[in-house]
């Protein structure tokens, strides 16, 4: 079951999905519906069932007419936080092959980044009741930062790179009681500037400090083990680069659920009312191939279990605000 959001006759609207050309609309967007679903302590599938109506859209209208939104979203943005972690996927069976390799080296040969991903792979799957390795973790911003599918990605003037990360993302509603219930999953494009991270690993901060995308469409209930997928860049209709990527926990170092208690053990991140979007990782990245982008390619990223691809055209920022800072 899946469903998208979009801008319907001026309201944001959640709607099912019911094939590739048509969407069925509900009666409230997905904050309102994940929000009865926890009030009335039923899962989110039956409250969707509830809050059907008998709207029907033309998909595709939607894409053409710009007026899909991501699949979760909170009237403040000020509430709605982007999170992820690094360091988490496996990659391929040549890329996992050679990352043991070197978690096999001498400690004082390996790099910090690969003593993190070794931490993972002893301990990012602990046994039920157990507590495992802590995952590389980095904030990405408020909702601000969030540029709906179909949206053109803005990189600011003074970034070195506008890389794609192709990921799957956990969406999060935080209860009145200050319990994290997760709404469902999503494609994600988390975005980053790979030059700025790869001079020095302690500017991975700053390269994360972009804005992302994720969506069109939710995945409700639980998510396969094995996920294959698609990552291309399309630069004036031709295809630049593309290559295929694992993710899900069968190819992941940590499980689902010690990510997400990493992230939730912080209280300030229990905020009642709050939506999470937090970031799984990946280990495909256009990046490491050698690609550069530029104003008008389109990041394209697709896996056939969440519908729709997730496509956003790059707009580079022109110029750098001055940025004044005055003293009271």
């Amino acid at each position: 079951m899946r469903l998208i959001q979009c801008d319907h006759q001026g309201q944001v609207r959640a709607a099912l999905v019911e094939s590739e050309q048509q969407v069925r609309l509900l009666d409230c967007d997905t904050y309102t519906l994940a929000n009865r679903a926890i009030s009335a302590g039923k899962p989110l599938s039956d409250m969707l069932t509830e809050a059907l109506t008998d709207t029907r859209l033309d998909y595709q209208e939607l894409v053409d007419d710009k007026r899909l939104l991501p699949p979760l979203t909170h009237t403040d943005p000020a509430h709605c936080l982007v999170t992820g972690t690094g360091l988490t996927h496996l990659g391929s069976a040549d890329t996992r092959s050679a990352m043991h390799a070197k978690a096999q080296a001498a400690e004082e040969d390996m790099t910090d980044s690969m003593r993190m991903f070794k931490l993972g792979v002893e301990g990012g799957k602990p046994d039920a009741g157990q507590l495992g390795s802590q995952p590389e973790w980095f904030y990405k911003g408020d909702g601000q930062c969030v540029v709906a599918p179909e949206a053109e990605i803005p990189s600011p003037a003074f970034a070195e790179d506008a890389g794609e990360e192709p990921e799957l993302a956990g969406l999060y509603v935080i209860g009145d009681d200050g319990q994290p219930w997760r709404v469902g999953y999503a494609l994600g494009n988390e975005f980053s500037d790979h030059v700025t991270e790869r001079f020095n690993y302690l500017w991975l901060a700053h390269s994360k400090l972009r804005a992302c995308s994720f969506g069109p469409e939710l995945l409700i209930g639980e998510l396969p083990a094995h996920l294959e997928g698609t990552s291309r860049i399309q630069r004036g209709g031709e295809t630049l680069w593309e290559k295929p990527f694992l993710t899900g926990e069968a190819n992941m170092a940590h499980s689902l659920a010690n990510l997400e208690y990493h992230h939730f053990k912080y209280a300030g991140f229990r905020r009642p009312g709050d939506v999470h979007v937090h970031f799984f990782g990946t280990a495909t990245l256009s990046f490491a191939d050698g690609i550069k982008v530029r104003e008008g390619d389109r990041f394209e990223i697709r896996i056939s279990e969440f519908g729709r691809a997730l496509r956003n055209p790059l707009r580079v920022e022109a110029d750098a605000p001055a940025i004044t800072i005055q003293s009271l």
